[in-house]
């Protein structure tokens, strides 16, 4: 794997790079100070960014908004008070200073299962059609009796199936129960609360007996 480090901060730069050093199959690509240093044909290269919050000339997620698209995200930074902002616009992990090397290895990981899920298909079959989806592009899944309603930002499609079954096609795949009725699929989350999780214009309910599981694997 490939990666950028956006770091303005001396030793912030030696701890992140001791820390990719250390897992020893990442290549870094370079360190930049700010993140319009970054030449666009080395970010289009980055498997991942690991990118601070406070740096000079733009804030780290105000230069995500300016980018048309990226790789995913660990924000790395001494302020918490980020974090909502941060998964609004679907950073992968949100680590905060100290950072040691479990919690780095932990983020790392999650990239990488990000990685391999938007690479993934599936089938679906609905109105006597068979479709190939990509598994990231499923947004969550909704139990209608004896159907299934999987929901992406395009369309909804309407499967014979129940949602239990649907859960062990995606076991590999990053999904977690909400609510009985629902599947969700947790690299998708922009938001979340004690009640609902937030995808894009979707709001998706948490039942009391999902709560906790939902929290830990969000938080």
């Amino acid at each position: 794997m490939k990666c950028i480090i956006i770091e303005d901060e001396i030793p912030g730069q030696k701890v992140m790079k001791h820390l990719i050093d250390k897992i020893g199959t990442i290549d870094c690509l370079g360190i930049y100070e700010s993140g319009p240093q970054v030449p666009m044909d080395v970010l289009s290269s980055a498997d991942f960014l690991i990118l601070d919050i406070e740096l000079p000339d733009i804030n780290g997620l105000d230069f995500l908004e300016t980018l048309p698209s990226f790789p995913p995200v660990i924000v790395t930074t001494a302020y918490p008070d980020y974090a909502v902002r941060a998964f609004d616009v679907r950073v992968i992990d949100y680590l905060v200073k100290p950072i040691s090397y479990p919690r780095f290895l932990k983020a790392i990981h999650r990239v990488q299962e990000s990685t391999a899920n938007q690479q993934a298909e599936i089938s679906v079959y609905s109105d006597k059609t068979t479709y190939r989806l990509r598994v990231f592009d499923i947004l969550y899944i909704k139990s209608e009796l004896d159907y299934v309603s999987i929901v992406t930002e395009d369309r909804k499609y309407l499967v014979l199936d129940s949602l239990q079954n649907w859960d062990k096609k995606l076991e590999a795949h990053h999904f977690i129960f909400s609510h009985r009725s629902y599947l969700v699929h947790v690299d998708r989350v922009d938001r979340f609360n004690a009640s609902t999780i937030g995808i894009g214009n979707h709001e998706i309910p948490i039942s009391r007996g999902y709560r906790k599981e939902v929290e830990r694997v969000l938080k």
